[in-house]
């Protein structure tokens, strides 16, 4: 493989595993910080959707559901066409510390990506993720 194929981010957190659990799988919790808008049924096969108002919507399908360490899901890569079989995996693993919660995300699948996508694509989840975690955890410290 030419290219990574695997994102990893990893954050301590201020708070109980239970608290970080609801911002990651509550329709309520991922609108207040990944999303402006969203939707979910947790359970393996069950549907999530976020939008943003710049446009962008995520049609995500939960694969992994291990209450409260553990979820997983794959989603549609920027760039893709409507349509397209391929898709990324994200899983958020928690794991409480004396100080709260170690959350870490990983994402994987972008080695399926076709080169002129692979860039754009990667780089964008790269930078999609600092930006989010960072408002993961503006969003637990406000709640």
């Amino acid at each position: 493989m030419g290219f990574p194929d695997r994102i990893e981010r990893t954050t301590d957190l201020a708070h109980p595993p239970s608290k970080v659990w609801a911002a990651l799988t509550t329709a309520e919790g991922l609108s207040g910080w990944f999303g402006n808008d969203a939707a979910i049924d947790l359970r393996p096969g069950g549907a999530a959707r976020m939008s943003w108002p710049e446009g962008p919507v995520a049609d995500i399908r939960i694969e992994r559901v291990e209450e409260p360490s553990v979820l997983g899901f794959t989603w549609r890569v920027d760039g893709m066409p409507e349509g397209d079989p391929r898709r990324t995996y994200v899983e958020f693993t928690l794991e409480p510390t004396l100080q709260g919660t170690r959350l870490t995300v990983v994402e994987t699948g972008f080695a399926q990506l076709p080169e002129g996508n692979y860039r754009t694509g990667y780089d964008s989840h790269v930078e999609g993720w600092a930006r989010e975690l960072d408002e993961l955890v503006g969003y637990l410290d406000a709640a």
